[in-house]
């Protein structure tokens, strides 16, 4: 028997303001906070990224693609890793944020 959990995570963290007052927004660090904070909302639930079945990612913009999945490809295996769908969005609540990721896990009961 399994539970599955759903997870909707971003992250407002990762961003540097410049001497201009402008933001810096890097892919690379939000991609690491958010798959981060679903690492630790599973371990709440005693699990991990391995349970993590399927993948629903969100870019702003697509030119952040492979910075993304620079830092997936150091969390997930392309061999035995979740599914994955990688979408374009024209945006997300925050102007500062760059992605979203919705993951689903099947947790052994």
């Amino acid at each position: 028997m399994h539970h599955i959990i759903h997870i909707n995570c971003f992250e407002f963290q990762k961003v540097k303001v410049l001497s201009n007052g402008e933001l810096e927004l890097d892919i690379r660090e939000q991609t690491r906070a958010v798959i981060e904070n679903i690492a630790t909302i599973l371990e709440a639930s005693r699990a991990s990224l391995e349970d993590v079945v399927d993948l629903t990612v969100f870019l702003v913009d697509m030119k952040d693609y492979s910075g993304f999945n620079e830092v997936y490809n150091k969390y997930f295996d392309a061999q035995n890793g979740p599914a994955r769908t990688t979408v374009a969005v024209k945006q997300l609540p925050s102007p500062k944020l760059l992605i979203e990721i919705k993951a689903t896990a099947m947790i052994p009961v």
